[in-house]
């Protein structure tokens, strides 16, 4: 199996992979993108589930175009701005409990590094801040590409080039519905097993020295869409008030209506002290990721020193401001949230059936999960035993080399099992994609699916 053809084209660009060569994209619209050869992709993973309106939306491009024309740019140390103002305003008052204050930045990995730093000078504010240095978070998660934010997450692909330079771990098991649930358990009785854990680890620990716990609330790309045992953020919140510690939430990715609310927690019943979005936060338009912090920390920082001790220099820039107010309202004013939850339904339903209908599917896709339009997809070896392919046959990077020839773009990902094998494709159409389209990105991810399951059996014989 070749890779997409490519313009052909020699490249100053420094780019992810140094031996690929990657399509040239001249141009987007609605839900495709457009290379130099003129191929189509239809965009069913929002690029990184980033593009939730799609490409082009022109009431988005009009809020940039206006915000650009009043006010470029105003470093906040010196400025405020109405952008960034009145889109703290939009999200705070629409967020769970208390978190009442927001904090912009360009992107997922930023706004994490900022909670954790938040996190702790609040500690320190307090007088704590020498006793309390650990973070607790899951195996198997991910939280950002910044030193910080890569020290606390437990990739161990994307960790283990820079494992000299990383922060030392605290960490508990993920909430792996698939892989974690015992048979006969019950969610709730899992849930409360995982909680039972981080007790124990703050017991090990010792409270006192804990800053906070923090996790994605439907994980994203390193375990592939998967969503929380039933109750399991409950009791996970319970623990941290018994401990007196923060509860941190990373919906980088799943956040901003990827799962049918604005916040997914809102669908667990349950507020953390902050809160990361990014990603389809300013729909692929523009570069921006948000902290969400609660009263309670704020006022913390405001009775001690009155300083935020972190800060960059494109933080709460008007135009992405603008723009990131301007995909939220679309997704308010079109009513996207509830479709959200109805087509994520329907693909699921319709991705089911589809894979039951294909023998070479149903015998290697071990579980079908997420929530809303956010939907992940495991392919194993062995379904009864629930073991990966090897890591060496590289089925992921074959799903995405076929869906692309195909004219799909879809995220797979590898290391879901156990870090280094397991192979998922990640799911993150657009919201406002219709029946067809549904119909399309069923079909040709199963083609596609099939194309790379037969090139890892050929080269396995």
């Amino acid at each position: 199996m070749t890779s997409p053809p490519s313009s052909g084209a020699s490249s100053a660009v420094l780019q992810r992979n140094l031996r690929h060569a990657y399509p040239c994209a001249v141009s987007a619209s609605g839900h495709h993108i457009v290379d130099s050869e003129q191929r189509r992709y239809f965009d069913a993973s929002g690029g990184a589930a980033i593009s939730c309106l799609g490409h082009g939306d022109s009431e988005v491009l009009k809020a940039l175009c206006e915000q650009a024309g009043r006010l470029d740019f105003a470093h906040t140390a010196f400025f405020t701005n109405d952008a960034a103002e009145e889109l703290a305003r939009y999200l705070c008052s629409r967020a769970p409990d208390d978190l009442s204050y927001a904090y912009f930045c360009c992107g997922g990995s930023e706004a994490m590094e900022a909670s954790f730093k938040i996190a702790h000078q609040y500690w320190q504010e307090r007088g704590e801040g020498t006793t309390r240095r650990w973070i607790i978070t899951r195996r198997q998660s991910y939280h950002g590409s910044t030193l910080g934010a890569l020290s606390l997450g437990s990739n161990p692909q994307r960790r283990l080039p820079y494992a000299a330079m990383l922060l030392e771990q605290a960490v508990v098991s993920a909430c792996d519905l698939y892989r974690g649930l015992k048979g006969g358990e019950s969610e709730e009785s899992y849930a409360d097993r995982l909680a039972a854990e981080l007790e124990q680890k703050i017991n090990e620990l010792g409270a006192e020295s804990v800053i906070a716990f923090a996790a994605e609330t439907v994980s994203g790309s390193t375990l592939g869409a998967m969503p929380p045992a039933q109750g399991y953020w409950r009791k996970m919140r319970e623990v941290c008030d018994r401990h007196g510690i923060l509860l941190i939430l990373d919906e980088v990715m799943c956040g901003s209506g990827r799962t049918g609310f604005r916040f997914a927690c809102e669908e667990d019943g349950i507020a953390p002290d902050l809160l990361a979005m990014s990603k389809g936060l300013g729909g692929g338009v523009q570069p921006i990721g948000v902290t969400l912090v609660s009263e309670r920390i704020v006022d913390g920082l405001r009775e001690g020193s009155g300083l935020l001790r972190h800060g960059h220099s494109f933080m709460g820039h008007p135009i992405v401001c603008a723009t990131a107010l301007a995909v939220q309202r679309a997704i308010d004013e079109r009513g996207l949230l509830g479709k959200v939850r109805a087509d994520g339904e329907t693909l699921q339903a319709k991705l089911t059936a589809e894979i039951a209908e294909r023998p070479l599917l149903a015998c290697h896709v071990g579980d079908v999960r997420g929530r809303g339009l956010l939907r992940g997809v495991e392919l194993v070896a062995d379904k009864s035993s629930k073991q990966p392919f090897p890591a060496e046959l590289k089925l992921y990077r074959r799903v995405r080399d076929a869906a692309m020839l195909r004219g799909l773009i879809c995220y797979p990902a590898f290391g879901n099992a156990d870090g280094a094998c397991g192979d998922h494709v990640l799911l993150a159409p657009p919201f406002t994609l219709v029946e067809e389209e549904l119909d399309f990105l069923t079909r040709t991810l199963c083609d596609s699916l099939e194309d790379a399951l037969r090139a890892c059996k050929e080269r396995a014989a």
